[in-house]
């Protein structure tokens, strides 16, 4: 390199170092989403600042690139030998065998705190240990693909993956800050790689061809890939699973569950078959008393699951039908002292160990042992009463107890007076609560799991209603926990219940019993409201899950309570999924018309827009390469012969053909005739073209040819495509590598010359 030209490429240098610690910092903007910011983002950016720094000392003396990039490296194991191991290291900064012993420990203890934990996350050690070391990794790769390889659009795309990790763990609204930030220092660096390309004979006056237009068109594309088309596609819509509570072995029947909700990781936990129409909800616990700012699990008396005294009969009017279910659970990943089961169970068989029964609230908790690993079969008995018996019964009942109809006394006007509102003009206690669950289903709410924590009520508290009630957004503790109190302003005895939705119906069948597969994220709060004569009465509140309670007129369908010999109808389908509720579900002892009407055909329209977004996106590449194509054809036609050179080197790297920097333009010019089909005469012209703008006085625009050399170059091009079969040329267009690939790269010559086929 002349002397002359140094100082300017260590400029170059220097400015590429600045742009990828940006690109860096900027990737790492979205993670605070995810992990509190605190020690380890400092960390991160001393590492990268250290690292970066390194390699630029190292191009200085002219390092080979293998060293340069051992030199960054020794300097992120010093780094994090001094911050993080130092313990085990031998002068805090030399791995010893103890050192390699504990670094897989921490490690899976960075991963646990991952998995199961709540976002955002307080980061321990383990976990700001692999965060510093990941960035300072990150900065070695992008390091040596921009400044090394000069293949900077490379080094985006894994700059943009990482970025798009923390969006992909906890979904949320785009960080436009982050995005814009990344995008600008991304540009930066393609920019500044080209224009430390360029000949340094009157520099200021040229301009690589078609890169501002590139640079422009491939921030535009992102622009209305990241902030018009990605709102336009299918939201995932609340459904069984996709927004309730919890994704860990367990359950947290406290509704402090705001976080839980967040949590990335999700696992089956049980399986599921019932011999009604479909799977039931399965309750853990009842929560009937809210303490302070929480609903707090029901104290209730306990005795041997086995005794005379547990779980016993369902007392009923003499009126009312029963109809018996079996349903059997065989539980695969959860540890929790509350066994699930469908309701209202009269007896459990199959258990190992010991475990007690609430006859209170018919549920079932383990004395010694936990619910992991157990497969029982839950025997229930399910009121099924008519419409009309159930507007003929009042809320309330010998079970009610003073803890279901009490009132907190902090509580908010705005919670009885909107259920008065609300329930205007009903007649009877269950018209009422039909009225507040279609209030709570309508269009005025909306299933988020972002509002609590942007608007601050993220609980189950009366605070937390009354702000829920004003905003609008929440999730199932939001609904449940509304709908709960403003029953009780309306003086109906309620509770919340602790559970799992029915689950995901599979492939396999046992028995002709389907079975349902229920996840980790099927953990759901559900209202219920006792009746006299007919017992709790659960409702769905929370807008989009599930199939709304409904009962049906006497007679009006087979199997109502003026026929109980009928056979019990096949359940069907509904708008909510398989995980949803059934118009039939045993469980809430509901069918009918009402709940039938969400039966409906699947709609094409979200799976072709998927579709069409996917190949859209499959199409940006062969955009981009096109709009950069057409402008450097535009700059060949204005006399810029370095334009026209580089469209032809851009269609050999596209073919796969070796452009290395070794070769002279005649020796490729000639290479590409012979070998790979390009014309003489267009070829020839180019070449002169070339040679006198690379040499003659006045640059690259000093012999104006006027659409010549333009229309040699398409000339080239075409016939190069036409000289290889059908799917290389399919690849060359719609994957050019030239995109990521420069002249005269590391990449663009693999020390193998490709010969036409």
């Amino acid at each position: 390199m002349p002397s002359d030209e140094r100082p300017a490429r260590r400029g170059a240098d220097l400015t590429l170092t600045i742009g990828v610690l940006v690109a860096v910092f900027a990737s790492l903007l979205p993670l605070m989403r995810v992990v509190r910011p605190s020690s380890w983002l400092l960390g991160a950016i001393v590492l990268a600042v250290a690292v970066l720094a390194a390699g630029f000392i190292a191009r200085r003396y002219r390092l080979p690139a293998l060293a340069v990039s051992l030199v960054e490296a020794s300097v992120w194991v010093v780094f994090m030998m001094l911050v993080f191991l130092r313990d085990t290291a031998l002068l805090w900064v030399i791995p010893t065998p103890e050192t390699i012993r504990d670094l897989p420990g921490l490690l899976t203890l960075a991963g646990e705190e991952i998995a199961v934990g709540a976002a955002p996350l307080e980061a321990s050690m383990a976990l700001s240990m692999l965060i510093v070391g990941g960035t300072g990794l990150l900065t070695i790769i992008v390091d040596h693909v921009v400044l090394t390889a000069r293949m900077p659009l490379l080094a985006a795309i894994g700059l943009i993956a990482v970025s798009l990790i923390p969006s992909i763990a906890v979904p949320g609204e785009v960080d436009i800050m982050a995005f814009v930030l990344l995008a600008a220092a991304i540009l930066f660096l393609m920019r500044t790689d080209t224009r430390s390309r360029e000949e340094p004979l009157d520099r200021e006056a040229t301009r690589t061809a078609g890169v501002p237009a590139t640079a422009m068109g491939i921030g535009a594309i992102a622009v209305i890939v990241a902030l018009v088309a990605v709102p336009m596609l299918p939201q995932p819509v609340a459904r069984a699973g996709s927004g309730t509570i919890g994704n860990g072995p367990g359950i947290d029947a406290t509704l402090q569950l705001g976080d839980d909700l967040r949590r990335p990781r999700e696992v089956e936990v049980m399986h599921v078959r019932s011999s009604g129409p479909t799977a039931p909800y399965l309750r853990a616990t009842t929560l009937s008393q809210l303490e302070g700012d929480v609903w707090e699990p029901d104290r209730v008396r306990t005795v041997p699951l086995e005794s005379e005294e547990g779980l016993g009969g369902v007392s009923v009017d003499s009126d009312i039908r029963l109809a018996e279910y079996v349903t059997t659970v065989e539980v695969l990943n959860l540890a929790s002292p509350w066994l699930p089961i469908a309701y209202p169970a009269v007896d459990v068989n199959g258990l190992q160990g010991q475990w007690a029964a609430a006859p209170y609230n018919r549920t079932v908790l383990a004395q010694a042992g936990t619910t992991q690993g157990q497969n029982y079969e839950v025997i229930t008995n399910v009121p099924r009463p008519t419409l009309e018996q159930i507007r003929a019964h009042p809320a309330g009942g010998p079970e009610q107890r003073d803890g279901t109809t009490s009132l907190p006394a902090d509580i908010s006007p705005i919670v009885g007076e909107l259920a008065t509102e609300v329930t205007t003009g009903t007649t009877n206690d269950y018209d009422a609560l039909i009225a507040l669950q279609t209030w709570f289903r309508s269009s005025e709410f909306r299933y988020s799991l972002d509002a609590p924590v942007d608007e601050g009520f993220d609980g189950s508290g009366t605070d937390a209603v009354a702000k829920f009630l004003e905003v609008r957004e929440g999730y199932c503790i939001h609904f449940a926990s509304a709908f709960a109190l403003m029953a009780r302003t309306l003086g109906m005895p309620s509770r919340i219940v602790v559970g799992y939705l029915p689950g995901s119906a599979t492939s396999d069948a046992v028995e002709r019993e389907t079975i349902y597969s229920v996840s980790s994220g099927q953990l759901h709060a559900w209202p219920e409201v006792l009746f006299e004569g007919i017992g709790w009465v659960p409702f769905e509140p929370t807008n989009g899950l599930g199939v709304p309670t409904s009962f049906t007129a006497a007679g009006s369908v087979p199997g109502s309570a003026d026929d109980p010999n009928a056979p019990t109808p096949a359940p069907s389908s509904s708008a909510s999924g398989a995980a949803g509720l059934s118009p039939d579900d045993p469980n809430l002892g509901q069918n009918g018309a009402e709940a039938g009407s969400s039966t409906g055909a699947v709609n094409p329209m979200p799976a072709l827009t998927v579709a069409l977004g996917i190949l859209f996106a499959l199409a940006i590449p062969a955009l981009i390469r096109e709009l950069r194509r057409r402008q450097m054809l535009t700059s060949a036609r204005s006399g810029d012969a370095a334009a026209a050179w580089l469209a032809v080197q851009d269609a050999a790297i596209d073919l796969g053909i070796d452009v290395p920097a070794s070769e002279t333009p005649r020796t490729l010019g000639t290479r590409l005739v012979e070998f790979h089909g390009a014309p003489h005469a267009e070829m020839s012209l180019l070449i002169s073209a070339i040679e006198r703008a690379s040499y003659a006085p006045g640059g690259k625009h000093a012999f104006w040819q006027g659409d010549a050399i333009a229309d040699a170059a398409i000339t080239v091009r075409g016939a190069m495509l036409a000289a290889v079969d059908t799917p290389r040329r399919l690849l060359a267009l719609l994957v050019p590598r030239s995109l990521i690939v420069r002249p005269g790269s590391v990449y663009a010559g693999s020390g193998a010359t490709t010969r036409a086929r």
